[in-house]
This record gives C-alpha cells, structure tokens and sequence, in this order.
C-alpha cells in the first residue's frame, strides 16, 4: 500500500506507535542508529523508519538524548500550521532499542527530485540556482532547487524550527508526487544555526498565503501549545516563538547568518 493511501487512515500513528515491529535492516549512511523496520497491522504491513534514543550520537551543541523528541516537535509543528511537511511520526516506548521516534517510511521518486546537482543547468524550468561548485573531477556543477508551493513552505519551515540540516536528501518526492521533509533531528536550537540547500529565495518577500498561515500558528502556538512544547525545552520553545515574530515582522525568506556555514555538508 502507498504512502498516500496510508494517510487515508485515521489510525495511522496509533499503528506507529503500537503495532509489532520487525526490523528489516539498518540504514548505513545515518549519523545515528535508523532502523527501516515493517510494522504488523490488521491492514497489512506498513513501513516505518525508528530512531531510538539509545542509538543517539552525542553532539556538542544538542542536550543529548534529544533528537528523537526533535523529531516529534518538528511534526507536530507542521501539523500545527496545516502543511503537513513532515511525514507521520509517533512516539515508541517500547520499540527496537528502546524508546525513540517512529515515522512512516516514504518510497521516493527519484526523477521527481527537487534538489539537483547539474551540470549545465542553462534552461532548467522550475528551479532555482543555490550556488556553484566543482564536482570531483573537478567539473563545474551547480546546485538547484524546485520553486512549488511544497519547496515554499518547507523553506520556511526549515527557518522557524531553525533547520541545521536541511540536505538534498532530506527532500523526498513520492511516487505520487507529494513532496516531504525527513530528518529533523538537529532543529530546534536556541542559537541561530540554520544549514540548508533551500536558498534560492533568500532575502526576497514570502508569499502572502504563506505569511497567513505562520500568522495562524502564531496565534495556535500562543504562550502554550502542548502537542509542540511537551518535546522541548522551556528556552527552545520561546526561541521557536521568537523565530515566527521575527519572519513575521520582515515577511522575507531568510538570509545566510555569516555566523555559521550556509549549506550542510555534504549536501545530499
């Protein structure tokens, strides 16, 4: 069954977070433990990602034993605002290696990609130029992003929960075209510390529809909002208000900060 036809159904972080969990395998690549694992529902199997506390690697600039918690604000920070961004996620606390998050694994469509690395980019409809580099041969390339309305919100997204990760891919298109934020495990700072691919709008105006919707959260997110607040600390969810007044106030995409690389690396 799809991702989409999964998000049909009401019940599905009720499964995440309950049904019986076979782990397929391990992803090699992740900076910390990511397990693929099947789940075993009455509907039929369903595929999800879990990332335990346990296998978190320490970081000096994220309290530890953190991330998986940042996966959850980020969310239900997305759900908040209505762009539903971020794949569903639940909370395990029994899942393989402990607790940790648990998040629907989404099959993507690489020629649908919306971050690229070309060469000879001339003519490239709908995307944006980000910067160029060399490849390892020593080739020009350079790297792209889409312009939809998904790429939009996820670019400010990526601002207000303060995004210090935002790979190529960290951007997933499925099968059906919908497009998805993953990997929000080092969001949600005090300090500024926004890395991502997504600047190919940098210092222009936000589009107005966009702007409404962070006025809406704004006034959801108010001086308390459990689903969110619950999974950080007190001057975490004061900075992630703060964020939202400032982009409100300047009602433009982010700039570089100069204070801290710009793209994350490696980029995808």
């Amino acid at each position: 069954m799809s991702s989409q036809d999964w998000l049909l159904r009401e019940d599905l972080r009720d499964l995440l977070a309950t049904a019986e969990l076979t782990v397929e395998g391990r992803l090699s690549g992740a900076s910390n433990t990511t397990l693929r694992c099947v789940a075993d529902t009455i509907h039929g199997p369903l595929h999800c990602v879990v990332k335990p506390v346990s296998g978190e690697r320490p970081l000096w600039d994220f309290p530890n034993w953190t991330l998986s918690r940042r996966e959850l604000a980020a969310y239900e920070l997305s759900e908040a605002v209505g762009w539903q961004l971020v794949p569903p996620t639940a909370w395990r606390e029994d899942g393989p290696g402990g607790e940790g998050m648990c998040q629907l694994w989404i099959d993507e469509d690489p020629a649908r990609s919306q971050v690229r690395v070309v060469r000879g980019a001339d003519g490239l409809e709908g995307f944006l130029h980000v910067l160029d580099a060399e490849d390892g041969a020593g080739r020009p390339v350079q790297l792209l992003h889409g312009t939809s309305e998904p790429i939009v919100r996820l670019t400010v997204f990526d601002a207000i929960v303060n995004n210090a990760d935002r790979k190529g891919g960290h951007v997933i298109t499925d099968e059906h075209g919908r497009i998805w934020g993953i990997d929000h495990g080092v969001t949600f700072a005090v300090e500024e510390k926004l890395r991502t691919v997504l600047w190919g709008w940098a210092g222009e105006d936000i589009p107005e529809p966009v702007l409404a919707d962070l006025e809406r959260l704004d006034d959801l997110l108010g001086e308390h909002y459990d689903p969110v607040d619950r999974w950080l600390a007190y001057d975490e969810r004061e900075a992630l208000r703060e964020r939202i007044a400032l982009i409100l106030r300047s009602r433009a995409f982010p700039l570089p900060s100069g204070r801290w690389p710009a793209i994350p690396w490696p980029v995808f």
